[in-house]
């Protein structure tokens, strides 16, 4: 039985083809069942996430596993082949390990997806479908995301736009759980930067957008709620921080409109972010007291500042997984003699168990106990000796040198000088 990964994510596939394999939370379960109980997987776990899904197996027949993620979606399998990657085990062990540091993730070293990792692994435990082999991967793959991130500058840098949103509003507001945050708009952009954001906990999160269905998806995804674009006039005063990105081609909050809110916050600050080309925020909305506006070109200057370092924090993290790869493929290994060395041990038992039942019959005959004794260790001696020595006497003359070698490792013996 070996280790492999079947997987698709940004990037292999867009969003179009993606979300045709992602799995529900409330289908998950259900899910890992069907897997081991229609295909010829031994143990399963599936990790699905905005920008992934990929199923980790134990399984001799991986191509099966690939028939089963089309036919449980009902897609053609030609549909997605070309966006699937399979990873057999020792590629297999290396990607959950990157996977688990963030170094394969959208935004490098984000810490969201070991969270979704050790989500997955909860639902294949209560599933059942999580075995020996998977279990000792993902807490490998856990311990080994802790070591990269203690070691390592991983995640000390701003590296992304949405996380440098979050890091220089966290420089204006002591603490972003308790303020107000409007998104105007709900692409790819809005969706990374309010994910960022929401993982701070704030107070309220609104999504305003020309879609109305598009914006209350995104809203209800966020545990937030959804207001009318044209009611960012009247309620701009209401947000602490207001992030947006569309395709307007005209700005979409103007000076006079700031210039109200402003007064209705009786000068509390507001933290402003136009991530929009063209501009969605009028460039005079900057001049204001207790506004602070920043637009991409600001932004780009903090990730730049990052980008360096996080990548020589990423050659340290690549060295880390490599040496752990190893070690986990030596335990895999040392796993496959544990039915050789059980049946060993049965050998034995069943020699030492005949050999004690012949010692007792010349005991209750008799026989005297010292006499018993050393035919006892005698016959164990001759009787455990019999198949290597035979192995030995019986040797085609090419395997004799081989033979010699393994037979004194494994007894520990010297030859006679």
């Amino acid at each position: 039985m070996s280790l492999f990964t079947l997987g698709i994510n940004h990037h292999t596939a867009p969003l179009t083809v993606r979300e045709q394999v992602a799995f529900h939370a409330e289908r998950l379960h259900q899910a890992l069942m069907d897997l081991i109980r229609a295909k010829p997987v031994l143990e399963a776990a599936i990790l699905s996430t905005c920008n992934r899904t990929e199923l980790y197996c134990a399984t001799e027949k991986p191509e099966a596993a690939v028939d089963w993620l089309a036919e449980f979606h009902a897609v053609e399998r030609n549909a997605i082949q070309p966006y699937l990657y399979t990873l057999p085990q020792r590629e297999s062990v290396r990607h959950a390990f990157r996977v688990a540091s963030g170094l394969d993730s959208m935004v490098i070293g984000e810490p969201q997806i070991l969270g979704q990792m050790k989500d997955a692994v909860r639902v294949a435990e209560e599933a059942g479908t999580l075995g020996t082999t998977l279990h000792k991967l993902f807490q490998r793959s856990f311990a080994v995301a802790k070591e990269v991130r203690t070691a390592t500058a991983i995640g000390a840098n701003i590296v992304s736009m949405a996380a440098a949103c979050v890091h220089l509003a966290g420089q204006i507001f002591e603490s972003l759980s308790e303020q107000r945050i409007l998104f105007v708009g709900a692409g790819e952009m809005i969706e990374l930067c309010a994910t960022h954001f929401a993982a701070q906990t704030p107070k309220e999160i609104a999504v305003a957008n020309r879609t109305a269905e598009r914006g209350l998806a995104l809203a209800q995804r966020l545990g937030g709620h959804a207001i009318r674009l044209d009611e960012i006039g009247e309620r701009l005063g209401e947000f602490d921080i207001v992030v947006s990105c569309t395709a307007s081609p005209l700005p979409i909050i103007g000076l006079g409109m700031v210039e109200r809110a402003v007064r209705a916050r009786r000068r509390r600050p507001m933290f402003m972010v136009d991530l929009a080309v063209p501009r969605d925020i009028e460039a005079e909305v900057g001049e204001l007291d207790d506004i602070f506006l920043y637009r991409v070109d600001d932004l780009a200057q903090v990730v730049e500042a990052g980008v360096e370092s996080r990548q020589a924090a990423v050659v340290e993290a690549e060295e880390i997984i490599s040496t752990r790869v190893d070690t986990f493929l030596h335990w895999l290994e040392a796993r496959d003699t544990v039915p050789t060395i059980c049946a060993l041990r049965e050998h034995a038992e069943e020699l030492r168990c005949s050999e004690v039942e012949y010692a007792l019959r010349r005991l209750r005959r008799g026989d005297d106990p010292a006499r018993v004794l050393d035919l006892l260790s005698q016959r164990l001696t001759n009787k455990f000796l019999h198949a290597p020595m035979h192995s030995l006497n019986t040797s085609m003359p090419e395997e004799r040198a081989g033979m010699r070698a393994l037979v004194a490792r494994l007894f520990q013996a010297r030859g006679r000088r």
